[in-house]
């Protein structure tokens, strides 16, 4: 238990009737009947809960009393401090009656800096509160550290400057330095090792009357720090129509999803609204987004998640708002300074948004058939937008699959230009830069979900790999390439993409290794590990060990298509519920198996793809149809398969009507083929 709450509470939790008479901002903080929350301060959604601001107030004491030897602080210094953090928090609390009298005095409840010095000073009654340095850095507390984050201008702290020239620049230093530790570090330790530096540089700006202006491109990428560069046009309108104007609140927050392009379009859209209804009288001065983060996050196993059903809607409505009005609309709220900005969905468009994340949640089939509205109402392309809200997880299931034999292929790359397709999580991209670090890496896919986590990534590793949007169905890419890896990929394309006859078209695989045939230059070389088809004919008789599996295989039965040349009889020519055993095709029963490995949670994704749609000799007639040297090409088992089922299914060669124990058929394969 932290110093302060021994200071207020009971060992009970019960408040301390001492601390409420002696602390009227306890009062205001305890009294509130909706607790205020920002996300940026949340690590699961579920934590809103919880009294958020009086945590967090203990928290700044907590760090004050822990740093306030280090700092050799006077006591008048620190009674100041305290001071200014116990009311810093006020405005996003008191009951709703005290809410009710805020907001009739005018104070801006959603800048709540600003609002909480106004209360400090309507409580104690202050006459000066321009000169009174409490009330002026509560009511300027946080800024430096918004500054720093691109959120504020440096102007906006400058009536500090005043509470600097009748301190001494020393004390205000010290004074300074030790609030803004409280301050960022009660949100996190590391950011403040990381700003402690620029936000020294600040206060000595605030000190010598020293304004500086960031640079606009440097202040955009501090305020989308995993978005790359803006493009000039983005950089040009901040800089006229956003900077000179605004602080920023809740920015990296609500558009961090959405990157400059759209945060742009919502901008401009917002300073249209300003100006048509301000004629000209710039009285809004701070741009708030928290009604935007507040909707665009929720739990989604144990951890707060973007709600991408949300953002790509958003996003496609922002590309096209004539089109989408109908489902989309801004909403917009003033008060004396600022513009509260949100995005508004019809009643309907929000159900069917809330029925994808349950569905989501519950990791049965009906997600992949509800968000087929969505791709109906809002022109998503089925196979970019694949997987959608839960592809971070399902990317993270994938990386944490691999094995040696996805990495041995790494060994098979020549020349300096190598392609990565379809790279998911990004694990081979990271692989291939540590083994190659003098190759140019280039990562694609056709899902612009996973090349915003690809770049993500990047931007927290510092990679140097490239992340590209590019589809082999459609075509070759635009530059030659010396090797050209799909690792588990062309399942997928083959289970997915459609060129008009329907999916699984074998035809769609050749057009991809064709196109890729086409971009390799001489020497170059196709690179493929992949599911593998079973040689042969036959039938295979898999008993479970459990119920659940018996079950498993009755709905996979009914789910997968990817296998509908066969007949029924040839899919289960028999099953016996008491001995919980089934008859099936032994690529039927393949396919099962090795979707049944990857659980009920993946359920929902892997039955829709046919993992095994070639043969070994398949592979080794199509390169030679294309003129190249085959340089491997054989198939294996994958041992993690076997560990997994081995403790779930027992499986039998079917001959006639005697059942002989066989092995898992092999699961993957490995082509490598040489453009001569």
């Amino acid at each position: 238990m932290s110093i302060n709450t021994d200071r207020y509470f009971e060992e009970n939790g019960a408040v301390k009737p001492e601390a409420l008479k002696e602390n009227p901002w306890l009062v205001y903080l305890l009294a509130a009947d909706t607790p205020y929350w920002n996300v940026e301060r949340i690590g699961r959604m579920a934590d809103k809960e919880k009294n958020a601001a009086l945590l967090y107030v203990i928290r700044t004491l907590d760090i004050l009393d822990g740093i306030a030897e280090r700092y050799s602080l006077s006591d008048e210094d620190y009674e100041l401090i305290r001071k200014v953090l116990s009311w810093s928090e006020t405005a996003k609390a008191g009951s709703e009656d005290d809410r009710r009298r805020w907001l009739h005095r005018g104070y801006p409840l959603d800048i709540h800096n600003e609002a909480s010095a106004m209360i400090y000073a309507d409580h104690f009654c202050v006459r000066n509160p321009q000169t009174d340095p409490v009330y002026l850095l509560i009511r300027l507390h946080g800024l430096p550290g918004q500054y720093v984050r691109g959120e504020c201008r440096m102007n906006s702290s400058m009536p500090l400057h005043a509470v600097a020239s009748v301190m001494g620049q020393e004390r205000f230093m010290t004074v300074f330095m030790v609030l803004n530790e409280c301050i960022i570090r009660a949100v996190d330790d590391k950011v403040w090792e990381r700003v402690s530096g620029k936000i020294r540089e600040f206060g000595e700006c605030i000190v010598h009357n020293r304004l500086t202006v960031m640079d606009p491109e440097e202040r955009l990428r501090a305020l989308l720090p995993e978005s790359g560069n803006p493009d000039q046009e983005v950089t040009e309108f901040f800089s006229a129509d956003v900077f000179p104007y605004y602080d920023l609140w809740y920015f990296q927050s609500a558009l961090e999803p959405f990157g400059f392009e759209n945060a742009f379009h919502l901008c401009r859209k917002a300073a249209e609204y300003i100006e048509e209804t301000e004629n000209g009288d710039r009285r809004i001065r701070h741009l708030n987004f928290k009604p935007l983060a507040d909707t665009m996050y929720y739990d989604y196993d144990g951890r707060k998640h973007v709600n991408i059903y949300k953002q790509r809607i958003i996003e496609r409505w922002l590309s096209d708002p004539e089109e989408y009005s109908q489902h989309v609309s801004f909403a917009f709220e003033k008060n004396s300074v600022s513009l509260l900005i949100g995005v508004r969905f019809t009643p309907a468009c929000e159900k069917l948004i809330e029925f994808c994340v349950e569905a989501e949640r519950s990791g049965l089939l009906s997600y992949e058939k509800s968000i087929t509205m969505l791709y109906d109402i809002f022109g998503f392309r089925r196979d970019g937008f694949d997987r959608m809200n839960n592809e971070d997880k399902y990317l993270d299931t994938m990386n944490q699959a691999q094995t040696s034999t996805k990495l041995s292929i790494l060994g098979y790359v020549t020349g300096n230009r190598v392609i990565d397709v379809g790279s998911g999580g990004g694990i081979l991209l990271d692989e291939l830069e540590k083994q190659y670090p003098e190759k140019t890496i280039i990562g694609t896919d056709i899902s612009q979900n996973v090349i915003e986590t690809l770049e993500r990534k990047k931007q927290i590793s510092g990679s140097h790999w490239t992340a590209l949007r590019h589809n082999f169905v459609e075509g070759p890419m635009d530059e030659k390439a010396d090797s050209i890896i799909f690792s588990s990929i062309i399942h997928e394309i083959y289970s997915y993409t459609d060129i008009g006859n329907g999916k699984f078209d074998r035809k769609t695989i050749e057009l991809a290794l064709m196109n890729a045939v086409n971009t390799l230059s001489p020497g170059g070389r196709i690179i493929i590990r992949d599911g593998i088809k079973t040689p042969g004919s036959g039938r295979m008789k898999i008993r479970f060990k459990t119920p659940e599996g018996f079950r498993f295989f009755r709905q996979f039965l009914r789910d997968f298509h990817g296998m509908d040349n066969l007949s029924d009889q040839e899919k289960c020519s028999s099953e016996n519920p008491e001995q919980l055993s089934v008859i099936t095709d032994i690529n039927y029963g393949r396919e099962f198996l090795y979707t049944y490995t990857w659980g009920v949670q993946s359920f929902p994704h892997e039955v829709q793809e046919c993992f095994g749609y070639y043969l070994i000799d398949d592979f080794i007639s199509f390169f030679g149809r294309c003129g190249m040297k085959i340089i491997r090409a054989d198939s294996f088992l994958e041992e993690g398969y076997k560990i997994h089922l081995d403790p779930l299914v027992e499986i039998f060669r079917v001959d006639h009507d005697t059942d002989q124990p066989m092995e898992f058929p092999d699961s993957n394969c490995i082509v490598v083929a040489e453009k001569e």
